[in-house]
């Protein structure tokens, strides 16, 4: 399935996206896939392209975009673990930088762009995320919960944290099915009970599931850590939660 860039609108300027979606009119669900910290990428393309042969409508934007179109930092056509830790590095600053306030005001722009799409069904769209991307689904769906019906998280940044706003604590208004799954390491026992029962108080449909023998960033197939396994695991869960909560 064919990939396009798109550039969306925003208050702070255009943010560059992915877009695949079926051929023919549609319409087609939406669904918001937020990368991992690398950005849209052929990795990411594919991820899109896939979706878009299922039957739904990805928009997958270069959150980083106030720091130039993607990628904002070079890459290689395969990460290596040993460049991984340098290329993370020069990320870091980027994602701190990304506070709340602005992950929310590009969500707006990309759920309204989404809506104005004649190929999106109406309705309520999905939110992906991979890495730190998860933690944006997350935010996404607690900000517009009339607006996400399906919440989905892969290998996430840190979901539970001692922030006045971390993830976990913005999820009272929550009314989309979750799914989150994490690579053996990315949480402690601890963290997971904290999260589940803040998922448990929303009252919504959820799972959350260590995927074993992962480790972070295990659904990328172009780093070192990919894993087979947990990446054909990932699409087995990610799909059914489309199609029982926003049905293509």
């Amino acid at each position: 399935m064919p990939t396009t860039t798109v550039r969306i609108p925003t208050p702070d300027g255009e943010a560059d996206a992915i877009v695949a979606h079926p051929h023919g009119p549609g319409p087609f669900p939406g669904v918001l896939l937020y990368p991992d910290a690398f950005g849209p990428r052929p990795e990411i393309e594919r991820k899109a392209a896939e979706l878009a042969e299922h039957g739904y409508y990805v928009l997958a934007p270069n959150i980083f975009y106030r720091h130039g179109q993607a990628p904002v930092v070079e890459l290689p056509d395969h990460i290596r673990i040993s460049a991984r830790d340098a290329i993370i590095t020069q990320l870091v600053p980027l994602m701190r930088a990304h506070t709340t306030d602005l992950v929310l005001r590009d969500a707006d722009a990309y759920l309204q762009f989404l809506d104005a799409q004649p190929e999106v069904a109406s309705g309520p769209v999905a939110t992906i995320g991979y890495c730190v991307g998860a933690i944006l689904a997350l935010r996404t769906a607690a900000a517009h919960p009339e607006q996400v019906a399906a919440i989905a998280g892969f290998h996430p940044g840190p979901l539970v944290t001692d922030a006045p706003d971390s993830p976990h604590r913005v999820l009272a208004k929550l009314t989309a099915h979750v799914h989150i799954g994490f690579a053996t390491p990315d949480i402690s026992a601890e963290a997971l009970a904290e999260l589940t029962q803040a998922l448990n108080e929303t009252g919504v449909p959820h799972t959350t599931e260590i995927y074993p023998n992962t480790i972070h960033g295990f659904t990328m197939s172009d780093t070192d850590v990919f894993s087979p396994d947990g990446h054909q695991h990932h699409w087995d869960r990610l799909l059914a939660l489309l199609k029982e909560a926003h049905p293509a």
